[in-house]
């Protein structure tokens, strides 16, 4: 009798044994970056099965030919690159590689970037709890920076959303809340105080809006540090902003002018066109009754931009973002930019906006918002409206004053004012608007414009221009 506890057989043969197929012979390059993953999972999530996973890495990572000081996580990434300098080309692409030319997998090179991709996530993700020091930050920074040099972007990409690699964009919130979480377990007053410690601070999105709501605390030398930090990130957003305003805001030629009538500006193609009648063949000779000259000057009008930012709790990325922009605009020819900041009170910052860094002192960072306050200080600007370009940067949560204030944006765009509504002008394009505004503004024909920086410069070099 068969125990029908027994396994299936795959077959019988005609003797009446039964016969079964091989087994398939593991791959070891599967076991070994399985054996990888798994233990960087145990490190995130479950330190109870660490010690037997440990071993086993460590003899993998061995036999690879990779340093075991990958599988220490009180290593960085900067640290064991410099003393296997080779290995930074292994990092750079390292979640972006190419496909194979003959479409095979090599599974060996699997497993060498599963060991340096578990390094890089392990550091970055694994942020521990309790006190952070200044170095512990500056390590969390520089292990992000290769991380996001990894999925092909330069550091500070992802967080910054100032360049955009071939995966990874989602990421960038995450790792602005993975930052944030740290700057607000430092101790930043007493780092501050030490200006040893305050010189390893990289300054960030996270660290400035710290900053930003501590300045008041602040005193002396602590004080003179985040100034300090401060202004080194606003010149760094500002290179890279007044580089998207300068290529967007080149204006249309302005024909009604001539062209002047120098010699680089000499259009030798159309002067040779335009005096193909008198060749010569005889002669083989062209003779040329007329130059021609390429048109350079640009057509530029005077225009107003009233730039009104929301300066809320929930504001800060926009806050710091658009007040740079502002300020690259205030530099150009023919345009008068205005700006505008509030919460429960409205601030008029205009005769600060040239200079970014001391607007962003005199800001207030938090609270509620009244946005009818703003729109009274904002709508006596407008001297013509059909030159004028109103931003207006906020997540519109208004609550009781919702109806006000798009009454008060509606007369405003009916009477010829290009108002451009923004939900936010942050580092990851993040942004929540109010829907109650946004289903408005659409029917009114001025829908949210998306919260990255480059759609906004592109809406303004539309009408600046």
């Amino acid at each position: 009798m068969t125990d029908p506890t027994a396994p299936a057989s795959a077959g019988t043969s005609s003797t009446g044994t039964a016969s079964t197929a091989p087994a398939p012979v593991p791959d070891p390059d599967d076991n070994r970056r399985q054996v990888l993953y798994w233990r960087l999972l145990a490190r995130l999530f479950d330190p109870e099965e660490q010690p037997a996973l440990e071993s086993a890495s460590l003899a993998v990572v061995e036999d690879i030919g990779l340093p075991p000081a990958l599988l220490d996580p009180g290593a960085s990434v900067d640290s064991v690159v410099q003393r296997h300098p080779e290995l930074a080309d292994e990092f750079d692409g390292l979640m972006t590689p190419e496909a194979e030319p003959d479409g095979e997998r090599d599974r060996a090179a699997e497993v060498r970037r599963a060991a340096l991709a578990s390094k890089l996530l392990l550091n970055v993700f694994s942020t521990g709890s309790g006190a952070v020091s200044a170095g512990q930050l500056a390590r969390w920074q520089s292990d992000t920076g290769w991380l996001e040099r990894a999925l092909g972007c330069p550091p500070g990409g992802l967080r910054g959303g100032r360049a955009t690699g071939p995966v990874g964009g989602g990421l960038g919130p995450e790792l602005g809340s993975l930052e944030a979480d740290l700057v607000s377990r430092m101790r930043l007053r007493e780092v501050l105080a030490d200006p040893k410690l305050a010189a390893r601070l990289t300054p960030s999105m996270s660290l400035i809006e710290q900053l930003l709501r501590d300045k008041g605390n602040l005193s002396g030398i602590a004080l003179a540090n985040a100034k300090s930090l401060i202004r080194r990130y606003v010149d760094q957003v500002a290179e890279v902003l007044r580089t998207q305003v300068e290529k967007a805001t080149a204006g249309e030629l302005d024909r009604s002018v001539p062209p002047k009538r120098v010699f680089r500006n000499l259009d030798l193609d159309r002067t040779i066109w335009k005096n193909l009648t008198n060749w010569s063949p005889e002669e083989e000779r062209l003779y040329v009754d007329r130059l021609y000259y390429r048109h350079t000057t640009r057509r530029t009008t005077p225009q107003r931009l009233i730039v009104v930012v929301d300066q809320s709790g929930s504001m800060v990325d926009s806050m710091v973002n658009c007040t740079i922009l502002a300020s690259i605009f205030a530099g150009l020819p023919k345009v008068d930019v205005h700006l505008v900041a509030y919460d429960t009170r409205a601030i008029d910052l205009t005769p600060w906006v040239r200079d970014p860094f001391d607007v962003l002192l005199r800001t207030n960072l938090g609270g509620g918002n009244d946005g009818p306050v703003a729109m009274a200080m904002a709508r006596p600007k407008i001297a013509e409206p059909k030159n004028t370009v109103m931003v207006w940067i906020s997540d519109f949560y208004e609550f009781d004053r919702s109806q006000p204030l798009y009454e008060g944006i509606e007369a405003v765009h009916r009477s010829g004012v290009r108002f451009i509504p923004v939900g936010s002008v942050t580092s990851s394009g993040r942004q929540e608007v109010n829907p109650w505004f946004r289903e408005r503004f659409k029917a009114l024909g001025t829908p949210v414009v998306s919260g990255r920086v480059d759609k906004l410069v592109h809406e303004l070099k539309t009408f600046l221009t």
